[in-house]
């Protein structure tokens, strides 16, 4: 198990701008190393340094490409409209204020 020395927990406590008692020296000191262990451990894991992956599987995304068409006109637009009021479609409320 790596530990810190006094010198380097003093140092760290002095860059977070805290101040420890001497027990609590020692406690960061085991903590601190166990800490820059697992950070060790991160690092040797196959692939650290590969590309960063976005999703765990890879796919394509296939889009159509973008064709200007014709616009609704308002009684096919608001055929299916539950709610509305006048020209304005009616939705629930999503945010309280």
């Amino acid at each position: 198990m790596k530990k810190l020395s006094k010198e380097e927990v003093l140092h760290v406590a002095h860059l977070a701008r805290i101040n420890l008692e001497d027990e609590e020296i020692e406690r960061y000191a085991n903590d601190l190393g166990k800490l820059l262990e697992d950070i060790d451990k991160i690092k040797d894991i196959k692939g650290y340094d590969d590309e960063m992956m976005i999703s765990p599987v890879e796919y394509n995304s296939d889009l159509r490409p973008d064709v200007e068409g014709k616009m609704l006109d308002y009684k096919t637009a608001m055929k299916n409209v539950p709610h509305s009021t006048g020209n304005f479609v009616e939705v629930p409320v999503m945010l309280n204020e």
